[in-house]
């Protein structure tokens, strides 16, 4: 049996300024009609930025849908028409006040796949230069803190990092560091 779902009637139910929800109406693999709600993302990126002491920056940041103050490494959406990889570049400037240098992909990751379709894309770098300026958006506040790369691993482990971009991304950077 072929596992692919088929769209015979997409239902668009809000178009905001970040994310559009729609209800489809399709086909499941075997032909029976069911319904399907999609939150389309535009997408986004993050990066493990490692200091020359192999210390992680990160950003803490009042997340409004937790009600919360999160840990998180910087990241951001893309913007419409917008490259990955300068995306993640301009957040890096923007977010730390930081330029990166010996950038490399370390994959997508799909944070829900069972209701949208957003995909962060993930990067590691070394921090270039320091310029110190942040460039934040006008509703955005961060604090900047810088974590041993060690201790954020331990940090994942313990709970203490709930944002599952920032683990995943963790974890990888620690595993490129050993296989170095």
């Amino acid at each position: 049996m072929e596992l692919k779902e088929t769209t015979v009637k997409r239902n668009d139910i809000y178009n905001g300024k970040i994310l559009k929800v729609h209800v489809d109406d399709a086909l499941t693999a075997d032909g029976r009609p069911c319904k399907r709600e999609v939150v389309d993302h535009p997408g986004g990126v993050c990066v493990a930025a490692l200091t020359d002491k192999n210390e992680l920056l990160f950003v803490r940041q009042f997340r409004y849908a937790y009600h919360e103050v999160c840990l998180e490494l910087p990241a951001g959406k893309l913007e419409p028409g917008e490259d990955p990889f300068d995306a993640i570049q301009r957040e890096l400037r923007e977010e730390t006040g930081c330029t990166g240098k010996d950038w490399k992909f370390s994959g997508n990751m799909y944070p829900s796949p069972g209701y949208t379709n957003e995909v962060i894309r993930l990067w590691t770098c070394r921090i270039d230069r320091e310029l110190g300026e942040l460039d934040l958006d006008e509703d955005e506040a961060v604090e900047i803190e810088r974590i041993p790369l060690e201790k954020a691993v331990e940090m994942v482990m313990n709970n203490e990092i709930p944002d599952a971009k920032s683990q995943i991304l963790i974890l990888k950077a620690a595993g490129n560091l050993l296989h170095q």
